[in-house]
């Protein structure tokens, strides 16, 4: 059976990833019993994990090693060996992987750095590898990978010695990372928190398989719950996002963390779309509508990754914390607002069984603070978690615990024991401590995780997992149908001019056919026509040249603003035709817009940008100052729902602007929201736009609605 594996610049038929992942039989070719030399490291890990398929070793100045009998080259092996381990100097590889492919070997794991990230011939070395793999339908992983590891089938084809992996269990979590060693980290602390691995699996270069086609395959594996993957480039979003897509239907959790965000933050601070949305920015738009979770840190990654490995329906509904100390319980509303983490309001009136829990002395707050009385009282912890459990406004429990020494720890965590035994698996327990000076017993942390609670050793760290969680179970919420375009955006003429820009005359008949409001208007080809059209439209009027040579009109004095009678239109004209003969000679107009000046209102910016790797991406934000200093915008997908954009625009940071601020008048958001649904519709349906601007967009007081100014469409 084969599986289509997608490069970056074309579609190769691969055979099925288990003959790299789940292989009968294993090649090493560089065999060694040298202590610390790869193909040494190999056959001991392979040995030491219990691999009972055959076992060649390939070195040609040895007769056996270990008592194994060697071969002098990859053309004495058999015929369609499942994989062959490449521990060899980069010298030697392309020759090898020739080799291979002769034999029909399955698949291919190259250690070996030195290819596309060292220069023009190592580049071409590895599309020579990417070129053989496809004609023999060869997978290859790497080349400059550490290799993998099925934990699953104790099958290790890498050359470091990983700690042994005993937690067993049917939510398991597999590791794909372009980084190996990255990879490793991950591994080894999911291996010490006794979360149970499926693979880890390092891609290194992805010279004929890449980060997407293992995630593709981890979810057709049943008993792979959580996919982590770090990668620093996605080579084919498109397979990406699909096998994303993929996962969330089949109630798979992906955890990405993808370097590159402080690139995008240095961005050109222009004001249009392209330079405001920079390459990370899109990517985390997309990947997160595809249901993929996006975090920052390898810190980060392991928590949520343990979170959902233990819990399923972390983050569902509100979180309800308990604490012992009243401070740290202002710490967590603190952290909780900062975060996004919904605490629902709970009180003595509406909570009965959590009043019945506590003491006298303890009112019902969320966060709730028992105080040290669990110390006196250690029943106080189950009590308070059975009525956390009853309650329908919790979702997710967070327990916070003070430890200052190991014995206080014990009585502690001894108590949370029995509660859990008590009240069973009702709802998803997360444990963070408040300090790490005291220590736990081990014994404790490992009945705590065989009961199914994530320990963190803080609180903010639990916090800010599970609010990461918890966005991610509302983003998929809020997904609304694109429908249609109206009508037909683009003529036949327009999409055939690749790399032009349409003029705002036509861009706002393009868009005001799509439901986008803009100022009235008329295009003039003399001073008597622009006179004619402002008398019709109604004093002020504005001037605009019209060219799709002129993108931005002001810097070549193409605009003239306030022109209040039709004696000032006429001079208006003059005024612009020497202008534009100073700044631009020769250059051809399709005319001079004539536009009713528009009230002022607060200043937006709404653009979009069809991405040639990630697809549509909307852009909103705050307009003139505030986009060119503080960079205040959002991204959004186009198939955001009207009342999911409002939310996103009051995200920004001067969002109270729009809502009142100061006694200022509410401002109408919803007509904003109306102009990214329609705009977003019109761009993903019409790929050869590649970027719009509508700059500025004024927004007036609630129910008189919002105008585009101004308006360019890039092909």
């Amino acid at each position: 059976m084969t599986e289509e594996i997608c490069l970056a610049d074309r579609t190769i038929a691969a055979p099925s990833l288990d003959c790299l992942l789940r292989p009968q039989s294993v090649a090493i070719i560089g065999a060694s019993d040298k202590p610390g030399s790869l193909g040494a490291s190999v056959l001991a890990n392979l040995v030491r994990q219990g691999f009972d398929g055959p076992i060649y070793l390939v070195n040609p100045k040895r007769a056996e090693i270990g008592g194994r009998p060697c071969i002098a080259s990859v053309d004495d092996l058999p015929a369609a060996v499942d994989v062959a381990v490449l521990a060899i100097p980069r010298a030697g590889v392309l020759d090898a992987i020739r080799g291979l492919a002769r034999k029909s070997v399955g698949a291919a794991v190259i250690f070996s750095a030195g290819f596309a990230e060292d220069g023009p011939q190592g580049l071409a070395d590895q599309q020579e590898i990417a070129r053989i793999a496809r004609d023999s339908g060869m997978v290859v992983e790497g080349p400059n990978c550490l290799g993998l590891v099925n934990f699953r089938e104790n099958v290790s084809l890498t050359f470091i010695e990983m700690p042994e992996a005993r937690a067993q269990g049917d939510r398991r979590v597999g590791i794909v990372s372009q980084s190996g060693a990255m990879a490793a980290v991950l591994a080894t602390t999911m291996i010490h928190r006794e979360v149970p691995l499926s693979c880890y699996i390092s891609t290194g270069n992805e010279a004929a398989s890449g980060i997407e086609d293992y995630l593709a395959y981890l979810v057709d594996q049943p008993d792979t719950a959580v996919i982590a993957l770090i990668a620093e480039h996605v080579r084919d979003p498109a397979r990406f996002l699909t096998a994303a897509r993929a996962a969330r239907a089949a109630n798979k959790s992906v955890v990405l963390l993808h370097p590159g965000r402080s690139a995008a933050g240095a961005a050109s601070a222009a004001t249009h779309t392209g330079a405001m949305a920079g390459d990370h920015a899109v990517m985390a738009v997309h990947v997160q509508r595809a249901g993929v979770i996006l975090v920052d840190s390898l810190e980060e990654l392991g928590d949520v990754v343990e979170i959902l490995a233990r819990a399923p329906d972390a983050g569902i509904g509100g979180a309800g914390v308990i604490a012992e100390s009243g401070a740290f319980k202002a710490m967590m509303l603190d952290l909780a607002e900062a975060v996004d983490l919904d605490l629902p309001t709970l009180t003595d009136a509406d909570s009965p069984a959590l009043r019945a829990a506590l003491p006298d002395f303890v009112p019902v707050t969320n966060p709730m603070d028992i105080t040290a009385q669990g110390l006196v009282d250690p029943g106080l912890y189950g009590r308070t978690l059975a009525a956390l459990a009853l309650d329908d406004r919790i979702g997710t429990i967070l327990l916070t615990l003070i430890q200052t020494d190991i014995g206080t720890s014990h009585v502690k965590f001894a108590a949370v024991l029995d509660a859990l035994k008590a009240i069973g698996e009702t709802k998803p327990i997360i444990v963070g401590g408040v300090d790490e000076g005291g220590g736990v017993f081990a014994d404790d942390l490992a009945a705590l995780r065989s009961a199914g609670v994530t320990y963190l050793p803080t609180a903010e760290r639990m916090l800010r997992a599970l609010a990461r969680i918890a966005a991610h179970r509302k983003r998929d919420e809020t997904i609304a149908p694109l429908g249609a375009p109206s009508v037909e955006c683009l003529s036949v003429e327009c999409l055939s001019q690749v790399g032009s820009t349409i003029p705002e005359h036509r861009a706002k008949a393009i868009m005001g056919a799509q439901g986008i409001a803009f100022p009235a208007f008329a295009l003039a080809h003399s001073a008597a026509e622009a006179v004619a059209a402002a008398d019709r439209l109604g004093y002020p009027v504005v001037l605009k040249a019209q060219s799709p040579e002129l993108p931005h009109k002001s810097d070549a004095g193409g605009v003239i603003i306030n022109l209040a009678d039709a004696a000032a239109v006429a001079a208006g004209w003059d005024r612009l035709m020497a202008n534009l003969a100073a700044s631009r000679p020769g250059l051809l107009l399709d005319g001079v817009l004539v536009e009713g000046m528009a009230a002022k209102g607060v200043e937006l910016i709404v653009g979009a940008r069809n991405d040639p790797h990630w697809g549509p991406t909307i852009l909103v934000g705050f307009g003139g100052v505030a986009a060119e200093l503080l960079h205040d915008v959002c991204l959004l997908p186009p198939d955001l729902t009207r009342d999911a954009i409002i939310a996103e625009i009051r995200t920004l940071r001067m969002g109270p602007l729009l809502d009142g601020f100061r006694g200022a008048p509410v401002m109408d958001i919803g007509a904003v929201a109306d102009i990214v649904q329609r705009l977003g519709r019109m761009v993903a349906a019409t790929p050869a736009i590649r970027e719009v601007d509508l700059n500025p967009v004024i927004v007036y007081p609630q129910g008189q609605g919002a105008l585009a100014l101004d308006a360019l469409i890039s092909l």
